[in-house]
């Protein structure tokens, strides 16, 4: 991950980059939603609270240029919301607990476990390939849907192309361009097109590589599957079930829903490298990769229910946790739509979330008596060890 340009168009690969190399460096009761729009306690940590720390590297990614951070831990001692800096650069409103906002990629383990849940009930396999549930789609300059699993789309080993590096869709998202383009409307099938343009990054299941265009398949096989709408599905399988009051899949919504604050960006082509308020987009673009609108108390309640297993029967549970080597990053696996790895003792599954304006992490410990989770409202720093300090401070002792 590393070795690759540490910049947008490899947002996941170089958010977990980030967060991951800080960790290396260090060694190797569900919580009720709140009403949207809930005043939640938050602020500096108590002395004592055991999230001091925590709070200080909140204020440390404001002060080196974050605008705003919002975060939840869960631990022995109960739930605490941290918050800094601002929610709105122009009216300097803090950010609040319980806002909404883009989660990234963190949707891709909602997206997997409807998968896992289909075929629990027998209505497709992971086996099944891609060319099966969506007949000449994945075709063309060496791709080829006849030898790719829907395994493979949802470990990242099916060596499709990461649309997101397309040049033209690069462009759209890290420079001005974006201001033109920020309500485009793209359909699956568009992505696709985009991503099978060029040639496979590898035979598929020879190797992993984090390319969301599985995930963008993953869920068109799902609509396939079973006659309704990816939305639909994810919102009668797990938002509804698990009372997600905040949780959503926009479609085409261009604006977040109240309480939201503002996302900012800077543009590799502005001189000036100022911040641009680019919370409103049309998020089609990344339908099924990272389309989802959330909050840190519905992020940390969906990943406990899946680790205690109440989303999946016992083989699913363990298809989810069967993980592949990253390959890049020493210690780093990921299963069907989770990161797993290993911090200062800690056993950690979750999803980290990176998009234009936004970078999100959502963590739980195997046990499920541990958890972080946490947004900030920009992605300008993604490239820097910011996130990876936040969950270190939470997770790893202090150096004496």
């Amino acid at each position: 991950m590393t070795k690759r340009p540490p910049w947008r168009g490899r947002a996941a690969r170089a958010a977990l980059a980030a967060l991951l190399t800080a960790a290396a460096l260090t060694g190797a009761a569900l919580t009720a939603p709140a009403p949207a729009g809930a005043a939640i306690p938050a602020g500096p940590a108590a002395p004592g609270s055991g999230h001091g720390r925590t709070q200080a590297a909140m204020d440390a990614a404001v002060k080196a240029g974050v605008p705003g951070v919002i975060a939840l831990a869960r631990g022995p001692r109960g739930t605490w919301h941290g918050t800094a800096g601002v929610a709105d650069l122009h009216t300097k409103r803090p950010r609040l607990p319980g806002e909404h906002f883009r989660a990234g990629s963190i949707v891709k383990p909602f997206v997997s476990t409807v998968l896992l849940q289909l075929e629990a009930e027998h209505r497709l396999t992971l086996g099944d390939t891609v060319e099966k549930w969506l007949p000449g789609l994945v075709s063309g300059h060496g791709n080829d849907g006849r030898r790719i699993t829907l395994r493979q789309l949802l470990n990242h080993t099916s060596g499709l192309h990461d649309y997101t590096e397309d040049p033209e869709v690069l462009r759209n998202l890290t420079t001005t361009a974006f201001l033109q383009h920020r309500y485009d409307s793209w359909t699956p099938e568009q992505i696709v097109r985009t991503a099978t343009a060029h040639a496979p990054d590898f035979p598929p299941g020879t190797r992993y590589s984090y390319s969301p265009t599985g995930y963008v398949l993953a869920a068109l096989v799902m609509e396939k599957a079973t006659g309704r709408s990816y939305e639909e599905e994810v919102e009668r399988r797990i938002i509804r079930p698990l009372g997600l009051r905040s949780t959503r899949l926009p479609g085409h919504e261009r604006t977040l829903p109240a309480p939201a604050g503002r996302s900012y960006s800077r543009f590799t082509d502005d001189p000036d490298h100022k911040m641009y308020d680019v919370t409103d987009l049309d998020p089609s673009l990344i339908r099924g990769t990272g389309d989802l609108v959330t909050s840190p108390a519905d992020l940390d309640r969906f990943l406990t229910a899946l680790l205690r297993g109440r989303l999946l029967p016992p083989a699913q549970q363990r298809e989810l946790k069967t993980t592949v080597p990253d390959g890049e990053e020493p210690g780093v696996e990921y299963g069907l739509g989770l990161f797993h790895f290993t911090l200062c003792g800690t056993e950690l599954w979750g999803h980290t979330g990176f998009f234009i304006g936004t970078q999100s992490v959502a963590y739980v410990s195997a046990d499920t008596r541990r958890s972080l989770v946490y947004n900030f409202n920009t992605d300008a720093l993604g490239d820097t060890s910011a996130a990876g300090d936040v969950i270190k401070a939470e997770f790893c002792p202090a150096v004496k």
